[in-house]
């Protein structure tokens, strides 16, 4: 069977029923001494416990540990109880349940290890008030319990992991939307450098080709001017040419 655990006193506050504490250890001599390591281990001496226990107290007893805690140098353990329940005592389970679950305020939905708590001890209190009518059913109970116990672990376990990983990938999101950020900032300055560029590029151009049409208009002009005085030339010499050729009367 497994040692017992010594606990702080005042701290018992369960579900499960339990005997009356019995005192283990009294040191008359040393009272108030705290307790050397070697006796908080070997709790029990052969004055204090009982010489023989029953098959059902030995099964309820592995089930469900005794308790032990120190006092004024002094080491007391309480074991579970083996007295059988009543219908009774069954509805006040259920009513203590619901009391303690007010006074705790535990929640009633979601997560609440309170309230994960108080139902885990209203087990115990059915598993031990079963193995006492009956022992094997008791022990499939505790097959149960232990099952679940895993079960709830690897899920708190998962759920952990889970919670973690998502915490890595907000963290990795928000790098990435940082340096994204960046980049479109980056983009945005390369943007308007470009623009002003284009701005500029585009005045250059209506520039030139306002200078382009005026040349234009100007060659064209002088054109126009030089074809109108060669054709006046061509004009006047053809005229003096047909004088000279023309024959006299």
């Amino acid at each position: 069977m497994e040692q017992p655990e010594i606990q702080s006193v005042g701290q018992f506050q369960t579900l499960v029923r339990y005997n009356n504490p019995v005192l283990v250890v009294k040191h008359p001599d040393k009272k108030g001494a705290p307790l050397t390591e070697l006796e908080m281990k070997r709790p029990q001496t052969a004055g204090a416990l009982l010489d023989t226990k029953k098959e059902t107290e030995e099964i309820l007893n592995s089930i469900l540990p005794p308790r032990c805690w120190e006092e004024d140098g002094q080491l007391w353990q309480q074991s579970v109880s083996s007295t059988p329940a009543t219908r009774q005592d069954v509805i006040n389970l259920q009513e203590m349940l619901d009391t303690r679950l007010q006074q705790t305020q535990a929640r009633e939905t979601g997560i609440c290890p309170i309230r994960r708590e108080l139902y885990s001890q209203c087990f115990d209190e059915i598993i031990r008030q079963v193995t006492i009518n009956c022992s094997e059913r008791g022990l499939l109970l505790l097959r149960i319990r232990d099952e679940i116990a895993m079960s709830m672990e690897a899920y708190e376990t998962l759920y952990c992991s889970s919670v973690a990983f998502g915490m890595r990938k907000a963290l990795q999101a928000h790098e990435e939307k940082e340096m994204l950020r960046d980049r479109v900032k980056s983009l945005e300055l390369d943007k308007e450098a470009l623009e002003e560029i284009i701005a500029d590029m585009k005045l250059k151009q209506e520039q030139s080709e306002r200078r382009n049409a005026e040349l234009r208009a100007s060659e064209e002009k002088k054109f126009t001017e030089e074809i109108q005085f060669l054709k006046k030339t061509n004009a006047q010499l053809k005229a003096q040419l047909e004088g000279i050729t023309a024959p006299k009367k």
